[in-house]
């Protein structure tokens, strides 16, 4: 028979081949999430093209962002099925083709689909696989490899906005978008650095199957056909077979439900001030370079705050009790907002872009790891698909709204007013939810160590009878020669 170790894949290697998956994953997630409020700078000037509303036109980056996160479970699957290399390649050559597609649009509707639908396909092809194999290579330093991918985001909208500006003036936005696609492609490199973690027990492991599978067989020629079983296989209906690649048990767990309603209230809130940041820059009399270069401010300071949120998370302070460290980050990312109608002129906004730069690294930085804390690295590829899935609705809803209160009232800080509260009661929500769950969950060990305290006496107690029976069964026979001198001297008495 084969060692008990073949087959089996090995644990993550914290280092090695990692680092170039890293690197991957941080080009991967670093577009995923910059393109699209990259684009932002582009949209004041395709609403003058199409005579669109501020609404309208916030729903090109709310459905690219609401799809990148709908397709959730679908990439999830494709991950469990194909492997992380093909489904971010694949992606990547989606984006290309979307942006590429969409320099030809001649409708707002068509930008819905090229940008909206196709890109953003292309994106969340990119997104989950490449989070999810960084929980494969890293364990240990698992906090700081997610704080370094996730800096991909600020470093990609660092250089997107300012080279976005720079594309615009020089080829208008129909080219612009054509160079964007070709930039795009790089998704499918990225991809290519992917190595499965598993590669080097693969034959063993075939090895294995094919003995199981030999064995089998002799039982079936013993035992007679089993057409029964294959007929019940058969028979699994699409839910079942769904429920092999999502793990839709994860709805019982207490601490994912928290999470998950805690997210889904936040993305609210989340992206629409960064969608509006420039044009609200634009709308105070600030000129296209300046509005721009707020962005790449809030890059900058966000490319610094999601690797030291990773060291400060992976510490043995913070770790245990990381999710209250996640809520003070979403409310203090609400605070910023609430803030922001109070600053006056360009240096008020350089300095709300620099805080919000900080509580939007924060956030980000702690997005995925609080939920592989929760849910643990086994169910994280399924956890990972329900949640974007659930969190597509309010991503989706966020911008447009925002837009619509613009166009209503005239103002951009009753926006800004909106998604502060919605992101402070966020915050608030998940801090006395996660104290509860930790009370909880400390209760129910408590209960299962005196269980376990309590079964281990009975079994103590058991095994004592036991060896008391045993004893006594091994110490008949040596009295049998007392006994049957007692019987004579008694037959003795009587004669």
């Amino acid at each position: 028979p084969a060692p008990a170790e073949a087959g089996r894949a090995p644990g993550p290697p914290d280092g090695g081949w990692g680092w170039m998956v890293l690197f991957g994953a941080f080009i991967s997630i670093g577009f995923a999430y910059a393109f699209p409020k990259g684009l932002a700078i582009f949209f004041k000037e395709i609403q003058d093209f199409f005579g669109t509303s501020y609404s309208e036109i916030a729903w090109v980056s709310s459905i690219m962002l609401a799809t990148t996160y709908g397709a959730g479970p679908i990439s999830s699957i494709l991950v469990n099925r194909y492997g992380s290399r093909p489904v971010v390649m694949f992606g990547g050559l989606l984006c290309g083709v979307g942006m590429i597609s969409a320099a030809f649009c001649t409708s707002i509707l068509q930008l819905y689909i090229c940008v909206g639908f196709i890109t953003g396909f292309g994106l969340a092809l990119n997104l989950q696989p490449s989070v999810i194999i960084i929980g494969k290579y890293f364990l240990k330093r698992r906090p700081i490899a997610n704080g370094l991918a996730m800096a991909g985001s600020p470093v990609m909208l660092c250089t997107l906005a300012p080279l976005n500006q720079f594309l615009f003036e020089n080829f208008g936005w129909r080219g612009s978008f054509l160079i964007l696609g070709a930039i795009l492609l790089n998704c499918c490199v990225a991809g290519a650095l992917f190595r499965p973690i598993g590669a080097g027990t693969m034959p063993a492991k075939t090895q294995v199957t094919e003995e199981v599978k030999e064995a089998l067989k002799g039982k079936i020629t013993e035992d007679g056909p089993i057409e029964n079983k294959t007929e019940e296989e058969g028979g699994k209906d699409c839910f079942e077979k769904i429920n092999q690649y999502l793990d839709f048990s994860l709805f019982k767990h207490r601490g994912f439900l928290i999470y998950l309603i805690g997210n889904v209230l936040m993305f609210l809130g989340f992206f629409a001030p960064i969608v509006f940041l420039a044009p609200y820059a634009k709308h105070t009399g600030i000129d296209e370079y300046s509005a721009a270069f707020l962005l790449s401010i809030l890059a900058v300071v966000d490319m610094v705050a999601r690797p030291a949120t990773g060291i400060i998370a992976n510490s043995k302070w913070v770790r245990p009790r990381i999710q209250y460290f996640f809520s003070f980050a979403i409310a203090f990312n609400g605070a910023c907002h609430l803030l922001c109608p109070l600053a006056s002129g360009y240096t008020g906004l350089v300095v709300y872009s620099s805080f919000f730069g900080l509580a939007f690294g924060m956030v980000c930085a702690m997005l995925f790891e609080t939920l592989m804390d929760l849910v643990g690295a086994a169910r994280f590829t399924s956890a990972v698909g329900l949640v974007t899935i659930a969190e597509c609705c309010t991503i989706l809803l966020g911008p447009p709204v925002g837009g619509i209160l613009i166009d209503t009232f005239g103002d951009y800080k009753y926006m800004f007013i909106k998604c502060g509260t919605v992101m402070v009661v966020a915050g608030t929500f998940l801090f006395i939810m996660n104290y509860y769950n930790y009370h909880m969950l400390a209760k129910e060990e408590k209960e299962r160590k005196t269980k376990e305290e309590d079964l281990k006496s009975v079994r103590t107690e058991n095994e004592g009878k036991k060896n008391w029976n045993k004893d006594s069964t091994q110490d008949g026979p040596e009295l049998e020669p007392l006994r049957e001198k007692g019987e004579g001297i008694k037959k003795e008495m009587n004669g």
